[in-house]
């Protein structure tokens, strides 16, 4: 498979992961809102994903340089711009770069948009040309030595 068809399966994978976080969330959010008989839980939903998707792709983007997506198909995260570390060149991501290119996944079609947009720009997304960010594949043999 593809550098971008392991993409496009990893955003998949990563779809199902925010949802089981959605479930958890409005399982206790229920208990309070509709305590208090406030407004149903569902019309809190447009509001709590984006928040819960920025906060996992920029966090696990940020920490580890993958998603659970993309590690269970063997790609990360780097930034194309390498910054000074302790043992040499550092190309993990920044803060403001995991979360920019974290903006246009809030919803299903800014993403769309970002991908055509970045396939006429020569990249695979708009925004990994904006962050100086790109996704690679893993290399497996280290991977499978660590086990």
């Amino acid at each position: 498979m593809d550098l971008f068809g392991k993409r496009v399966v990893a955003y998949i994978l990563d779809f199902f992961v925010v949802s089981a976080f959605m479930w958890i969330v409005s399982y206790f959010a229920y208990f309070f809102i509709n305590y208090f008989n406030m407004f149903q839980i569902y019309h809190y939903f447009v509001f709590v994903l984006p928040i819960l998707i920025l906060l996992y792709f920029t966090i696990l983007e940020k920490s580890i340089g993958a998603t659970i997506g993309k590690r269970l198909m063997f790609i990360e995260v780097k930034s194309a711009v390498p910054r000074r570390g302790r043992l040499g060149r550092d190309y993990s991501l920044t803060f403001s770069q995991a979360l920019i290119r974290s903006l246009s996944k809030i919803y299903w079609f800014p993403i769309i948009i970002d991908v055509i947009l970045g396939r006429i720009t020569g990249k695979a997304r708009l925004l990994d040309g904006i962050t100086r960010t790109t996704v690679v594949e893993e290399d497996t043999d280290l991977f499978f030595a660590r086990r």
